[in-house]
């Protein structure tokens, strides 16, 4: 037997886990958090450091200008800088103009020639006297210059035209140059530095992966402060430029520097004015070196210029809009650069609307059985009642049709039937929301016709939720109270009318786990309890309770009860770990025992040995006879009335353990499993699957190119085939690594697989065998994508690789073609161009990279010339096209996936927070709006539309479930191959529209 099977059978109930909350998630959000706060902390103070170096310089400065243009002095005295503070009194555009066309109309006088900088003003030449003062000036200071411009508010000060004639503003093509401020000592070793790593979309410092136009390059430009500065572009040109140091870019002020113009490079005045030559070739130099150096190691302080810059907290998402067509988002303070399509021209006017099409939940793959019990249920009208995640099932097991109940806010825990055979009671967990903090928890009765709620009991009032089995309706009054169990510390039993929705009566349990509660079908006073080591039976008198423990007396004490029926005669059984079913009985008081004054207790009648292992189950017939399901035994046996074994049936291994039994008829049978499978069957005939899901948390996810298939794969380690017309499991493999991803070959005849230990498989869909197999390193692989013309493969590891193999034979050989490095973190997503040359990629640390795989697997580096490129498929979380999908406070990480229609209108997201969205695409403004859909009880892990984007597929993580979503509206299918199914249907729940 499969040790895996025996773990899962001899499992406890209190050992079985509920979905985990989300704590875990908000522990490593708010470290994250504390990692940018302590950035932000040394970030301000090495600001501080900045500005007291800049007060320092600005007399300095203030002298160097009077001397260049005394006419200048009038203007720079009206802003007072008492003990190196700045004025709070900001200039006026009157006077700031004034002053300066003043002082450039002075210099001007002086002037033998004149030429046009780069912003359109006139500079002179200056005088040889006027020279000799600011050469003498500039080896004196020994600091940077620094380049002054007022806000965008406010007009340029024109600075040039108080420069003597001779120093030339000159027009710079090249990108822009930030020097890392403490790192001045480092000048001679970046001379010496040529050439070094790749370089990163996210690098802070350098902008040399910037394009270059032979036209003007202008800057991305909001109202926040970047550093602007001045150097030399051609030989012969004058070196000296009048500024201060680069970091007076980060104040705020009547002279913050937001330049609008070129990008210009910065030289120091420490740098003595020699031969220009020499000088130029010194300078290109650094600008390469320092490129590559500062991509290598991105200082703390130019990571804090950005977050300064975005005007947004760490964890924000904020988008600026360029003059030359680009995009900077802004994600956990990182800046994501995206350029602009040509084919938008105007993309402030860019207005971003709700799509047309609209998804409804066609069918629900899947059971909860794994840690669930008595959650199964057969209904008069041939249905199953059954959950999972945040959807309760209404299955027609004959016609093969759903119909699903969705007002729950969070997984469904467990379920209650009616004695009426129509109204159903259901329990959710509370969870938490987004920001982590708990949500409400409550039960629902609704009518199993309808699907319309009748009642809403107990909102708030159940901490944690309602625990798994731990609903009950009173028979005795024909339904009219409810019993329920919280999941909170002392499992709370509560007693509530069912038609007011009012509390009756509440009790503390106890602190050990309960699995079942219910009540005396003959007296609904009477209620019974059990759990770990305990079956307790409670009376409920005038909303009272009061308590009676079951003595085991000389029998063994079993360390859980895992469940309970009432006899026709009105004892009570229990079955128990031990695989015992013990009968319970009141009897007279034990006097010589207990002592005088005892009361009458429960006791064992006579233990029966049923099962080896536990027992999980037990239902009674109308007949009187009871049916008992096994743990590890995986047996379903039929006693008579006086507890004699009739009949019994084993259940295929692969199904695993019996979880709960519900009766169809006097023959046939319908079994819920420990391995997530309903099984529909009888003794005579054996048992059948009729749904089958996954058992742990699932990522793979990919549709076939032209059939209505697709592949999922889990931590299970099951790779399984689904097909989505019939709603059934085609074939289901087992691996000896779990799955994270897969895609199929554009043949169709076969699809790869990628595996958790770096090892990838290729499966014959036909055969189900193992065809190709290799191994890429020893990290998990994150990603498989053929090209559209199925003549290359491209693997996405954890290693920061994407490797390229060469598809020959309709996906059946393969060979190594190429490696493509350059991302400094795993990869999480690319896809093909459409001509099957390039690929587009992203990576955990929100990278952009762009790949030439016909040309040897090279990064592109020019970032700009991909931007007109079309992609056969778009699953990259981080795009020009898809900046509208992250929300407000993203940080990286609260979308998993998302997967663009192949007709190129909508786009399909599955986020970190139990939610499907369907934006129209492209959606490139922030913001977007969306429809959203609720069901997962977990985060939602992929998505992916089937080849003619009739259906739309989701894969949680921890529920293990599977949703089909029909699209609807907006044209979607109109040339489809396939017409939609006859044979099948679904319908829902009436809820508001999703938004």
């Amino acid at each position: 037997m499969d040790s895996s099977t025996n773990s899962l059978d001899d499992v406890s109930a209190d050992g079985s886990t509920d979905y985990p909350d989300r704590n875990s998630t908000m522990e490593v959000r708010l470290q994250a958090q504390e990692d940018e706060i302590t950035l932000l902390k040394s970030s301000l103070a090495d600001a501080l450091r900045r500005i007291r170096v800049h007060d320092q310089l600005l007399p300095l400065l203030k002298q160097q200008l009077i001397a260049v243009n005394p006419s200048a002095a009038r203007v720079l005295n009206q802003v007072s800088y008492p003990d190196g503070c700045t004025s709070g009194r900001k200039l006026s555009t009157s006077s700031i103009n004034d002053g300066f066309h003043h002082a450039a109309a002075a210099a001007s006088q002086q002037s033998q020639s004149t030429v046009n900088n780069a912003n359109g003003h006139i500079g002179g030449v200056v005088s040889a006297e006027h020279q000799n003062t600011l050469a003498s000036l500039d080896k004196s200071t020994q600091t940077e210059p620094a380049m002054f411009s007022v806000s965008r508010h406010v007009q340029s000060l024109r600075l040039q035209e108080a420069l003597p004639p001779g120093q030339l503003m000159v027009d710079v093509t090249r990108g822009q140059l930030h020097r890392i401020p403490g790192m001045e000592e480092e000048e001679d070793q970046l001379d010496e530095v040529v050439g070094g790593d790749q370089e990163k979309e996210t690098s802070w410092a350098s902008s040399v992966e910037e394009p270059i136009q032979p036209t003007t390059v202008r800057c991305l430009q909001r109202d926040d402060f970047q550093d602007r500065s001045l150097s030399p572009d051609e030989p012969g040109s004058v070196s000296a430029s009048l500024g201060s140091d680069p970091n007076l870019s980060c104040r705020s002020g009547p002279l913050s520097s937001i330049q609008e113009g070129e990008k210009m490079l910065v030289r120091r005045n420490s740098e003595k004015l020699g031969n220009p030559e020499r000088q130029r070739k010194r300078l290109d130099k650094k600008a390469a070196s320092s490129a590559n150096l500062l991509t290598r190691s991105p200082s703390l302080e130019n990571r804090a210029k950005e977050l300064i810059a975005s005007a947004g907290l760490p964890g924000s998402r904020r988008g600026t809009y360029s003059q030359e067509q680009s995009i900077k988002m802004f994600i956990r303070g990182r800046p994501i650069t995206m350029y602009v399509p040509s084919n938008i021209q105007n993309y402030d006017n860019l207005k971003m609307e709700l799509p047309s099409e609209r998804l409804e939940l066609d069918w629900v793959y899947g059971y909860r059985g794994r840690d669930c019990r008595a959650n199964l249920f057969f209904l008069p009208s041939g249905e199953a009642v059954y959950f999972i995640a945040c959807v309760i099932v209404i299955y027609h097991i004959n016609n093969r049709t759903q119909r699903h109940y969705r007002k729950h806010t969070d997984s469904v825990r467990c379920l209650a039937l009616h004695p009426d055979k129509v109204r159903v009671a259901s329990g959710q967990t509370a969870g938490v929301d987004k920001d982590g903090k708990p949500m409400q928890a409550c039960v629902h009765i609704w009518d199993s016709t309808t699907l319309v709620t009748l009642q809403q009991i107990g909102l708030g009032n159940f901490q944690r939720g309602v625990g798994m089995g731990s609903l009950a309706f009173s028979i005795a009054d024909s339904g009219a109270f409810l019993s329920v169990i919280d999941d909170s510390n002392e499992h709370i039993l509560s007693v509530w009318d069912c038609t007011k929705g009012t509390k009756h009566a509440e009790i503390k349990t106890t602190n050990e786990a309960v699995f079942a509660v219910d009540f005396n079908p003959s007296d609904s006073t009477n209620i019974i309890t059990c759990g770990k080591s305990h079956v307790y039976f409670w009376t409920l008198t005038a909303g009272q309770f009061t308590k009676k423990q079951g003595i085991f007396g000389k029998y063994k004490k079993p360390k859980f009860i895992h469940c309970f029926v009432f006899s026709l005669t009105g004892d009570v059984l229990t079955g128990d770990s031990e695989g015992n079913i013990l009968p319970w009985a009141k009897s007279a008081a034990d006097t010589k025992t207990l002592g005088k004054g005892a009361k009458e207790t429960y006791q064992i009648l006579r233990p029966i040995k049923a099962h080896e292992g536990g027992v999980f189950t037990l239902c009674m017939l109308e007949c009187g006879a009871l049916l008992s399901g096994g743990g590890k035994d995986r047996k379903i046996i039929r006693w008579s009335a006086d507890l004699a074994p009739e009949r019994e049936v084993e259940i295929p291994e692969k199904f695993g353990a019996v979880r709960t039994v519900a009766v169809v008829n006097d023959e046939e049978l319908l079994v819920g499993t420990t391995r997530n499978a309903i099984l529909r069957g009888s003794f005579s005939n054996g048992f059948v699957a009729i749904v089958q899901g996954h058992l742990d948390e699932m990522w793979g996810l990919a549709t076939h190119p032209s059939q209505d298939l697709f592949l999922s794969c889990s931590h299970d380690r099951q790779v399984c085939l689904w097909n989505t017309e019939e709603h059934n499991l085609d074939w289901c493999i087992t691996l000896e690594d779990y799955g994270l991803c897969a895609d199929f070959c554009p043949s169709g005849s076969v699809v790869s697989v990628g595996l958790s230990t770096g090892r990838w498989v290729v499966l014959d869909l036909g055969t189900k065998e193992v065809i190709s197999e290799s191994i890429d390193g020893n990290e998990q692989l994150s990603v498989m994508r053929y090209s559209p013309d199925g003549r290359f493969l491209a693997v996405g590891s954890h290693d920061n690789f994407i490797y390229i193999y060469s598809v020959t034979e309709s996906g059946r050989r393969y060979s190594r073609f190429g490696r493509c490095n350059g991302h400094s973190s795993f990869i999480t997503h690319l896809d093909w161009s459409k001509d099957s040359c390039y690929i587009v990629s992203n990576s955990g640390d929100y990278e952009i990279l762009y790949w030439d795989i016909a040309g040897g697997c090279k990064l592109l580096r020019n970032r700009f010339e991909s931007k007109d490129r079309e992609w056969a498929s778009f699953t990259c979380v981080l795009g020009f096209h898809v900046i509208g999908v992250w929300l407000e406070g993203s940080d990286g990480t609260d979308i998993n996936a998302l997967c663009r229609s192949h007709n190129e209108k909508i786009v399909a997201v599955a986020d970190d927070f139990c939610k499907v969205h369907l934006f129209q695409y492209p959606c490139p403004k922030p913001k977007a709006p969306s429809h959203k859909y609720e069901g997962h009880g977990s985060h939602v892990t992929n998505v992916c539309f089937t080849h003619n984007d009739s259906h739309l597929l989701s894969i949680g993580g921890k529920d293990t479930c599977i949703l089909q979503w029909k699209v609807t509206g907006g044209g979607v299918g109109e040339s489809r191959e396939v017409p939609a199914s006859v044979s099948s249907t679904s319908t829902s729940s009436p809820e508001p529209p999703a938004t």
